[in-house]
């Protein structure tokens, strides 16, 4: 049986006694999710949209997730053998890099992963993001947008000017070329012409199960659904 030390207290340094408080809540909060859920996922995010995140936690009443604060989720699961809260949960301490959270629940493996695959949102790219098409608008009017905009445009860079009260574009303008880094004037250029380039994505990196105290790594790379397939065939 998977051993519990959930008795332990946890020493957090170099905070202050609000910050502490807050910290020490979620780390009581975790590790009674780890109790009370039968499995927990690693999932990683492309493109992070606050809104998109509520979407799923909307749609995913039955379960928690956290997101953010990893170094403090590592002191709650526990980063060494020593001191994990349960057996395994170590292993999961050691994928809380970068823009990643977790996800306790009673769906099986087979639900999350496959649930998850199919759960994708385009959105409008932001600064720093690549280019996924080139986008060129030719001269002549711009009837999508009001008067009121041409001052905005020509801060962006487009060349543009107010003739008979309609925005015109003096001469064909490049917006982007596919495969470069989008600037902030491009981004938010994109954004007025309506065109998204982004989109919202978890992937599913790893699962620790309460029960066993199992840690499985999966799959990364797309290859999420092959997996999936070969785990209903096997059922």
């Amino acid at each position: 049986m998977p051993r519990s030390r959930r008795d332990k207290r946890v020493s957090l340094t170099k905070t202050t006694k609000k910050g502490l408080q807050v910290k020490q809540n979620l780390i009581e909060e975790l590790r009674k999710c780890v109790d009370t859920y039968k499995n927990l996922f690693v999932f990683s995010v492309e493109n992070m949209r606050n809104n998109k995140l509520k979407d799923m936690r909307s749609a995913w009443k039955h379960s928690r997730f956290f997101f953010g604060k990893n170094k403090v989720m590592m002191v709650a699961l526990g980063k060494e053998p020593a001191d994990e809260y349960k057996d395994g949960l170590h292993k999961v301490s050691k994928q809380l890099q970068g823009e990643v959270g977790l996800l306790f629940t009673n769906r099986t493996k087979v639900e999350v992963i496959e649930w998850f695959e199919q759960y994708t949102e385009s959105d409008f790219a932001r600064a720093g993001n690549v280019a996924t098409m080139a986008v060129t608008l030719d001269a002549g009017p711009l009837p999508q947008f009001t008067h009121s905009l041409e001052p905005q445009l020509r801060q962006l860079g487009l060349p543009t000017s107010l003739k008979k009260g309609v925005v015109t574009l003096l001469s064909d303008y490049d917006v982007c070329k596919e495969g470069a880094s989008l600037t902030p004037e491009q981004a938010r250029l994109l954004k007025l012409l309506g065109v998204e380039m982004a989109t919202f994505k978890v992937t599913i990196n790893c699962m620790w199960n309460s029960e066993n105290g199992e840690f499985e790594q999966l799959t990364t790379d797309g290859r999420n659904k092959q997996k999936v397939e070969e785990m209903e065939e096997q059922e």
